[in-house]
C-alpha cells in the first residue's frame, strides 16, 4: 500500500545513503573518541558509538526531535512527530491527515489476538501483555514475507513501513484493551476511525473525561516521550535485534521488554509512590523547612529522590517544564502538583550541598506519573505501557531510518576483564 509517508521517504532514501556512502568514504577511518576502562564496564556509559538521526539530547538544553528543541513541538500530534522522527520534516496538512488516516486504517487487533490475551494468568503484567500482543502478530509481517519472497536489501525498508504502520495502528487499541481486561474486567472499546491516533487511545482507555482534558494529556504524553536518542535500553534493543534483519514485530516487542525494567521504563512510578510517600508521612501542604529536612533526611540514610538527575542532561529536563506548563493551563490544584513544584525549589540545592549528585535536576518522571494518577489512572503497573506505547514512535522511526541507510549487523568488540586489566598495565607503562 503506497503512502504519502513512502512517496516522501523515496525521495530521501538516495540522498541519506549518499550522505552516508560519502562520509565513510571520507571520513571512515577517523577517530571520534577515546574509550575509558570504566566505560565499558560501565554500560558504555557517554561513549558516542551508535548512528541515531531522528533525535539527539544536548546535556545543557535536552531533547531535539530531528534538532528541532521539543519546547517547540510539545504541541503537535504524535503523526506530525512520527512524520518529522522519519523525514526530518514537519508534515503538511495533507501529509498529516494521510499519515492519520493510515494509522486509523490498521486500527483493528486481530480477534486472536485477544484471544492469547485472554489465555493469560488474571495477573499477568501488562507490559507482558503489550509485548506478546505485539509479537503474537508476528506472523502478519510484510518484512518477513518480503525478505523470504527474495527483495533486495534496497527495498526491504519499504516493508517494514508497513509493519510500522500496521504495528503503531494497532498498538493503542491493543494497550487500552489490556487495560480495560487487566484491572477493570471489561471488553476492550473498538477503535473509532474517524480520530486521531491519539484521541482513539484515550478514549479506549474509557477513563472518564468531560472536559476532553485527559485526552489533551495523553497527546502531551506521547509526544514527549516518543523518543530519547539511540542509546537508551528500549531503542537500542530495537535497533540491535532489527539489525539482524528479524522483523519489526519482534524488535518492537523487545524493546519495550527492555522499557519494562526498573531501571528504565519504570522511574516514573518510583516518582509518584515517592510523593505519596512523603504526602503521608507529612501531610498536605507541608512547610518549605520540614519538606527540606525530610529530603535531607531521605538522602542522607542511603535513599535518591526519584525523578532527580539524568545520565545524560545537566539542567532540568523540558519536558518536565511542559508538563508543569500543562498543569498551570488548566489550573489542576492538587496536592500532587503542589508537592511537585515545592520540590523543584528545594530538592536540588538539597542534593547541591550533598554534594554527591551530577545533575541535582528533574526529569520528566517527577511529574509525569502524578499527572496521570491525577486524571483516574490509579494502576501503576500501566505507567509503563503508556510509555511504550509512545516509545514505540521513536523506535519505529530508528529501525526504518536504518534500513534505508542499510546499516549492518550490531556487533560491538567485548572484552574480558583480564584483556582490560592487560590493556590498563600496558598504558601505565608506556607513560612512565
Amino acid at each position: 500500500m503506497s503512502t504519502l509517508l513512502r512517496q516522501r521517504l523515496e525521495t530521501l532514501a538516495p540522498q541519506w545513503q549518499q550522505q552516508l556512502h560519502t562520509l565513510l568514504s571520507q571520513h571512515g577511518n577517523t577517530p571520534i573518541a577515546d574509550i575509558r576502562i570504566e566505560q565499558v564496564i560501565g554500560g558504555m556509559r557517554g561513549v558516542p558509538a551508535l548512528l541515531c538521526e531522528t533525535s539527539l539530547v544536548i546535556p545543557t538544553e535536552g531533547l531535539r526531535i530531528r534538532n528541532i528543541p521539543i519546547t517547540e513541538i510539545a504541541d503537535r500530534t504524535p503523526e506530525a512527530i512520527f512524520w518529522l522522527l522519519c523525514t526530518g520534516e514537519l508534515p503538511t496538512a495533507e501529509e498529516h491527515d494521510s499519515l492519520r488516516q493510515a494509522l486509523a486504517e490498521r486500527a483493528t487487533v486481530p480477534e486472536y489476538v485477544w484471544n492469547v490475551l485472554h489465555a493469560l494468568p488474571r495477573d499477568a503484567h501488562p507490559m507482558a501483555m503489550l509485548s506478546l500482543g505485539l509479537l503474537a502478530m508476528e506472523q502478519e509481517s510484510a518484512f518477513r514475507r518480503a525478505f523470504e519472497e527474495g527483495a533486495s536489501r534496497g527495498e526491504l525498508w519499504k516493508a517494514l513501513l508497513e509493519d510500522c504502520l500496521t504495528l503503531l495502528g494497532r498498538i493503542t487499541t491493543l494497550a487500552a484493551g489490556i487495560y480495560r481486561i487487566r484491572f477493570s474486567n471489561a471488553d476492550p472499546i473498538l477503535p473509532d476511525l474517524g480520530l486521531d491516533w491519539a484521541s482513539n487511545f484515550a478514549r479506549m482507555l474509557g477513563l472518564p473525561d468531560p472536559t476532553g482534558q485527559f485526552r489533551d494529556l495523553v497527546r502531551l504524553y506521547l509526544v514527549l516521550h516518543s523518543d530519547h536518542e539511540g542509546g537508551n535500553v528500549s531503542a537500542l534493543t530495537g535497533y540491535t535485534v532489527a539489525s539482524a534483519l528479524s522483523d519489526p514485530f519482534y524488535a518492537l516487542s523487545a524493546g519495550l521488554n527492555g522499557l519494562a525494567g526498573p531501571l528504565h521504563g519504570l522511574a516514573n512510578q518510583e516518582c509518584l509512590r515517592f510523593l505519596l510517600q512523603t504526602l503521608e508521612a507529612l501531610g498536605p501542604q507541608p512547610s518549605d523547612d520540614v519538606l527540606e529536612q525530610y529530603v535531607w533526611n531521605w538522602i542522607t540514610s542511603g535513599h535518591v529522590i526519584p525523578g532527580y538527575g539524568h545520565a545524560v542532561l545537566r539542567v532540568t529536563d523540558p519536558r518536565f517544564t511542559i508538563f508543569r506548563q500543562f498543569a498551570e493551563r488548566y489550573h489542576l490544584q492538587h496536592e500532587l502538583i503542589a508537592l511537585v513544584n515545592q520540590l523543584f525549589q528545594i530538592v536540588p540545592r538539597v542534593l547541591q550541598r550533598h554534594g554527591k549528585a551530577k545533575n541535582p535536576w528533574p526529569n520528566v518522571d517527577a511529574i509525569s506519573g502524578s499527572l496521570l494518577y491525577i486524571y483516574g489512572m490509579r494502576e501503576f503497573e500501566f505507567y509503563t505501557v503508556m510509555f511504550g506505547v509512545s516509545r514505540a514512535l521513536g523506535i519505529c522511526a530508528q529501525i526504518l531510518v536504518h534500513r534505508i541507510l542499510g546499516t549492518p549487523i550490531m556487533r560491538p568488540k567485548s572484552l574480558t576483564l583480564q584483556e582490560l586489566e592487560q590493556m590498563a598495565r600496558s598504558t601505565v607503562a608506556s607513560h612512565t
